[in-house]
């Protein structure tokens, strides 16, 4: 059953108080108008993070817009501010010419355990702007996060401020839904996740058996007496996970932190202040599919694995299963490096598949002059020649001659794949751009052996490629078959 009673009316008003608070333009308010009037939405989302995280942060939204569009319905970010691991959140990657500078924001032990959206910036993110304004240069990005990231500001509003900028043009919709008011909408999901806690434990975990028996891991571990949320701490303020526990009598109550709560309990805290309670990362997408006209969702690799123990609760509670597809997942090349990679034939995947050290071996054995290409290729061939046709004759004679002298022989060959090596390391040395070629490749493409869209951060192209960028990541996030793009920017 939909568990759902929020109308197309009251999500609109909020969203469109929450909006304009970001900074909203009139793509965004338009879109909300259209929300109002029916439309679908399709919606994703992830944490608010430093300076707008990762790249992928970019990609995702891309995706949900080109979506969109394509569907007639409007696009919706969802700021997931309710995690509480600021340890994912507080910082980001920015590279300079030769090196990665991880710039992360300092807090207060007391910061630790609380929902990140409501974590203050405090002045720490002063010299963080100053070491940005270094990595970015000067422009209108480098404004725009200074006026997002203001010391008096939380990651929410921060992030929100940020991507309602970036995203103007095309009519992001933003929503944080952390209030008192989006959980009063999403409440039945909650008040499913505390009645039905029994019921909705056995679901998971047998589709946990399922997974399993079908060689699948499960994504979040799921254990009896396991719980769908999370309670926030009226005293502290730290985000605590809720437990069940059943007595020998078969009395239910619920555990947080140091505190026992009975079902009751929970039930009152859930009418009189339901924004202390959230989902896991099992039931999130419920929670926001009970509260939005959500027709599909666009997620990365781990949220869509998480869908698949998602699906029984979809169908417990909201009595359907929203669709899932795939994010733009991208590795954008900069034409520095494009050409580099066309000067030394080098293909992404080839990069990614192989250790740096090979990779460099093979540069410098492409870079071998002619004639020294020749003279290695020629001994190579006559050796090989040699030795089949003496292993042969002495195997022949003995079969354990013949074992010996195969034995002898890969020696020999080692020995002449010894010299390439040597004659590849010695241009390598010779041409010291040859390696500067391959750092560059690695640090920008594969950075510490992740793909770049989950390393560097998505301000740094921002930057460098300016307003033209977003379009062009909407129109390339039409791609109806899911793999890795290699884009090469202009």
């Amino acid at each position: 059953m939909d568990t759902s009673g929020a109308s197309y009316g009251e999500i609109a008003d909020l969203l469109e108080a929450q909006n304009r608070a970001f900074g909203a333009s009139a793509a965004a308010l338009a879109n909300i108008d259209r929300l109002r009037a029916g439309a679908a939405a399709i919606v994703t989302g992830q944490q608010v993070t430093l300076f707008g995280g990762p790249l992928f942060t970019l990609l995702k939204a891309a995706t949900a817009i080109r979506k969109a569009k394509d569907a007639g319905a409007v696009p919706i970010f969802w700021l997931a501010t309710e995690d509480h691991d600021l340890a994912e959140a507080d910082h980001v990657t920015l590279p300079s010419r030769h090196e990665l500078h991880r710039l992360r924001l300092e807090h207060a032990s007391e910061a630790a355990g609380k929902p990140v959206g409501a974590v203050r910036l405090g002045e720490g993110i002063r010299p963080l702007l100053e070491q940005a304004a270094e990595l970015l240069g000067p422009g209108e990005v480098l404004d725009t996060l200074r006026a997002a990231y203001a010391p008096e500001a939380t990651y929410a509003e921060a992030f929100g401020r940020l991507l309602a900028k970036v995203f103007a043009d095309e009519g992001l919709i933003l929503i944080d839904a952390a209030g008192r008011e989006f959980h009063a909408l999403g409440a039945p999901v909650l008040r499913a996740a505390i009645e039905r806690a029994a019921e909705l434990e056995n679901l998971l975990l047998e589709r946990r058996r399922l997974l399993e028996e079908r060689g699948y891991a499960a994504q979040v571990l799921v254990t009896a007496e396991s719980s769908l949320l999370f309670l926030i701490d009226d005293e502290t303020g730290a985000r605590l996970a809720l437990r069940r526990r059943d007595d020998a009598a078969g009395n239910e109550s619920w555990v947080a932190g140091k505190r026992l709560y009975s079902t009751a309990e929970l039930l009152g805290i859930l009418e009189s202040a339901p924004e202390r309670l959230s989902p896991n990362a099992l039931l999130r997408p419920v929670f926001q599919d009970a509260i939005l006209p959500t027709a599909t969702y666009v997620g990365g690799p781990a949220e869509i694995a998480y869908f698949a123990q998602s699906q029984v609760l979809y169908e417990a509670v909201l009595g359907r299963m929203t669709p899932v597809v795939p994010r733009l997942s991208a590795t954008l090349v900069e034409p520095a490096l494009a050409q580099i990679m066309a000067q030394h034939d080098i293909s992404l995947p080839e990069l990614i598949a192989t250790h740096p050290d090979e990779m460099a071996q093979r540069l410098g054995a492409r870079a071998i002059p002619i004639e020294g290409k020749q003279k290695l290729a020629a001994a190579g061939n006559a050796l090989d020649e040699e030795l089949k046709s003496l292993t042969e004759w002495m195997e022949r004679l003995d079969a354990g001659l013949g074992k010996s002298a195969e034995v002898a022989a890969s020696k020999m060959r080692y020995q002449m794949d010894r010299l390439r090596r040597l004659a590849a390391n010695h241009q390598l040395q010779t041409e010291a751009r040859l390696r500067k070629h391959l750092d560059a490749l690695y640090l920008n493409l594969f950075p510490e052996n992740h793909p770049q869209e989950r390393v560097v951060g998505a301000a740094a192209f921002l930057a460098k490629y300016g307003e033209g960028l977003i379009p062009e990541l909407v129109e390339i996030a039409e791609q109806e078959c899911p793999g890795h793009r290699v884009v090469f920017l202009d």
